[in-house]
């Protein structure tokens, strides 16, 4: 287990800044989840921290020593990759045991290694085989195993799950939680999709253009998002957006935009009227989409929904709102 902490790291690439002024600090045995869409700069954060890209400024600490500028080999850090990195033409043992072999570990403590990780990782029976004749989610644990046997201060994970179909995603973030748990390792996860993050993370970092928009534990930063980004950013379908003046709600703060999640809002036989566009029936729930009389889209909710074409009422309860700068996007 170890601590990380980063001061003021930045990166630019030219005259481009990819990062800016990013202050963390993880706590021994945490795991941080780096979400955002593509291009905000959680990889190239990732590869800061790895040692395979040099930051334009600020400084890298694990366990209090600064790595900064430390060799990637060097700074006991393992790293599981989108697209898995496995040698074609090594067996499964062999490729979870190729980083001990360099280290120049013996062939038994190697041998013994590899296959406490295959164990863990319900990789016994494929120790002979080579990467071509696994599935996608078995390819995954052998970069998972490959890491584990290592035994590093931190774990770095960049977006590792994407290559997979969505049923083997849901049971991989499962799986890969639950090793984190058990081993008690340091983590920093990168993902784009906002389930892995809200469920995997002791704590997430939303980024958005090289900043950090909000960090917290993920209902904290669900339940009371900083900015209109991350309000918009976690939750599907995302947190409906209004011009409360536009729709007639005269007691919002001047100049804000009002959110409010498609589960909060309330439907009564008065409020504002709403005709419905589209239902979508998910089975234990249905998405509901209309508009108000003033022209501004809204999504509900609910268990069940009236059909495509009528009218319902709609309120949107006072402390289910949030109100955000129009300009800024900042927390009102």
């Amino acid at each position: 287990m170890a601590t990380l902490e980063l001061q003021n790291i930045a990166k630019n690439f030219g005259d481009t800044a990819v990062l800016q002024a990013l202050d963390l600090k993880l706590a021994s045995g945490e795991m941080l989840v780096i979400v955002g869409a593509s291009g905000c700069g959680k990889s190239t954060l990732l590869r800061l921290v790895a040692g395979l890209e040099t930051p334009s400024g600020g400084k890298i600490l694990l366990d209090g020593v600064d790595i900064t500028a430390a060799d990637p080999a060097k700074r006991d850090i393992a790293m599981v990759f989108q697209n898995y990195a496995l040698y074609p033409h090594m067996s499964v043992a062999q490729n979870m045991g190729y980083a001990l072999k360099l280290r120049g570990l013996s062939k038994t403590d190697i041998t013994a290694k590899v296959e406490q990780a295959a164990e863990m990782l319900g990789l016994t029976p494929l120790l002979g085989r080579r990467p071509g004749a696994l599935s996608g989610g078995q390819r995954q644990r052998v970069a998972m195993g490959r890491a584990i046997v290592r035994q590093p201060k931190l774990f770095l994970f960049d977006e590792p799950l994407s290559n997979l179909d969505a049923k083997l995603r849901v049971s991989m973030r499962a799986e890969i939680r639950r090793l984190q748990k058990s081993l008690r390792v340091t983590a920093m996860y990168v993902t784009h999709d906002q389930t892995e993050a809200m469920t995997m993370a002791d704590r997430l970092i939303v980024m958005n253009a090289g900043k950090a928009e909000q960090i917290g534990t993920p209902m904290e930063v669900f339940a009371r998002p900083a900015t209109l980004f991350v309000a918009q950013f976690l939750g599907a379908p995302a947190m409906n957006t209004l011009l409360p003046l536009k729709a007639g709600l005269t007691d919002a703060p001047e100049g804000a935009m009002l959110g409010i999640r498609p589960e909060d809002i309330l439907v009564g036989e008065t409020g504002l009227a709403m005709a419905i566009d589209l239902v979508e029936p998910l089975g234990s729930e249905t998405l509901i989409h209309g508009r108000l009389a003033c022209g501004q889209s809204l999504t509900l909710r609910r268990a069940g929904g009236p059909p495509e074409g009528s009218q319902i009422f709609v309120s949107l309860p006072d402390q289910k709102r949030h109100y955000f700068d129009a300009a800024t996007g900042a927390r009102l």
